[in-house]
């Protein structure tokens, strides 16, 4: 079994995971799901932050320039069109999970979604529906 999950909507994943009330293997395999969402989660920091070097003006610390709030002003960025566009590739990437030891883990995640009977909506019913998309068009090995 593969699973591909965008970059932008890992957080949310990692959340909704977080809150579903599970017991025995479940809660375990969760747990180490959410644990490999959480790497890849870290990787995807990192490379937006090297994206913001990449594309921003630089302070004497070699850090994009931010305000005091910690946004970074649109006129130092060098080229808006250029960053908006691997920004948006950076975001819409998907890390895959698969095989290996993780196949367990997999089919015990993709059970627990498809057949959960908790009530979604707002934004988790949104991220809910990825999610079960994503494994059902997982393909198994």
């Amino acid at each position: 079994m593969q699973v591909k999950i965008e970059n932008q909507k890992l957080g949310q994943a990692i959340n909704l995971l977080f809150n579903l009330s599970l017991k025995g293997k479940q809660s375990r395999h969760r747990s180490k799901f959410i644990k490999a969402l959480n790497e890849k989660l870290n990787e995807f920091a990192e490379q937006e932050q090297e994206l913001l070097k990449e594309h921003c003006h630089l302070d004497e610390n070699g850090e994009p320039k931010k305000t005091e709030d910690g946004t970074i002003k649109v006129e130092d960025i060098k080229d808006i069109d250029a960053f908006t566009k691997d920004r948006t590739e950076l975001y819409e990437e998907e890390r895959v999970f698969e095989g290996g030891d993780a196949q367990v883990m997999l089919k015990t995640v993709k059970d627990v979604l498809l057949n959960c009977e908790r009530e979604w909506s707002g934004q988790e019913a949104v991220i809910y529906d990825y999610l079960c998309e994503q494994f059902e068009n997982g393909a198994d090995e």
